[in-house]
């Protein structure tokens, strides 16, 4: 374990790395401090109070204001590390890629995963929001995720109750992070995952804009209904702000135009929500997180 002053002390801290090429949007600020955590060990770190601090994955659920973040940025870069696989359970590093464990376990003969190989993130990131599409959510195999708190330096393991799962939401705080998840599976065949795999890649590329900088959906879904169906009844489908427009192929994403700010992309989805609401009746709540923003 160590604490952000030795960290500070031994130049282990970067200082002013712009977050854009970081995310999907690619655009966005620099961070203060900005710490490549390259193993689970070196996530084990304590942030005094004073200083505020992000967790970044593969940025594939986020903003960043052009100003950046007046803080540490602790960015699990990309890993397998500590990924195995006994029979239907599965250990994974909170940094390992989504579809890259989808491919694993689909070649493995296990079951559960592949709607993963359509999700850009990363296991950390899937335990806290817990993501999903396709009828399944991280809930279903979860048994439980390794959580560090960066403000203690306590440790501990929580199953999906004690997170709190439900759609979109656990109780882990800006402080806390996932040093690794544990899931189970079901018996499947490799033949079958590989055909879920192929469905999933082909029902994005057929309904989600491709080849655009975005970050997914925007908005959560209301219970019983679809954001993306709201919004594109109110005829908001191709409305911009600046270079962010409402993307015309699936109307719960904004696409940002090589002109963009990441203040359009906020600026435009507060109009979405206002209008949806003003005019819908629907209180729409951003799955995207917008960081640095006032």
């Amino acid at each position: 374990m160590r604490t952000f002053d030795e960290l500070l002390a031994d130049g282990r801290l970067e200082s002013d790395v712009p977050l854009g090429p970081l995310s999907t949007y690619r655009r966005g600020g620099p961070a203060r401090w900005f710490l490549r955590a390259e193993s689970t060990d070196d996530l084990r770190i304590v942030v005094p109070d004073e200083v505020a601090v992000l967790v970044l994955g593969r940025g594939s659920n986020m903003v960043v204001a052009s100003r950046g973040f007046d803080g540490l940025v602790v960015h699990l870069l990309p890993t397998t590390e500590g990924l195995t696989i006994d029979g239907v359970d599965v250990d994974a590093p909170g940094g390992c890629p989504l579809p890259l464990l989808a491919r694993r376990t689909a070649s493995e003969g296990i079951g559960g995963f592949a709607w993963y190989v359509g999700i850009p993130g990363s296991v950390g990131g899937a335990v806290r929001m817990n993501a999903g599409c396709h009828g399944s959510d991280t809930s279903d195999v979860l048994v439980e995720a390794t959580v560090w708190h960066l403000r203690t330096g306590a440790e501990g393991r929580r199953g999906p109750a004690e997170l709190d799962l439900s759609y979109r939401h656990s109780n882990l705080t800006d402080d806390e992070l996932v040093l690794a998840a544990s899931f189970r599976g079901v018996p499947s065949t490799p033949a079958d995952e590989e055909a879920a795999m192929r469905e999933v890649t082909r029902w994005r590329r057929e309904t989600q804009p491709g080849g655009t900088f975005n970050a997914g959906s925007v908005f959560k879904n209301p219970p019983g209904d679809a954001a993306g169906r709201i919004i594109d009844s109110l005829g908001l489908k191709g409305t911009s702000v600046g270079g962010a427009r409402v993307s015309p192929r699936h109307a719960n994403f904004i696409e940002a135009e090589d002109d963009a700010t990441p203040e359009d992309v906020h600026a435009l989805m507060s109009l979405v929500r206002d209008e949806v609401a003003r005019r819908g009746g629907v209180e729409l709540t951003p799955e995207i997180r917008f960081v640095g923003f006032a």
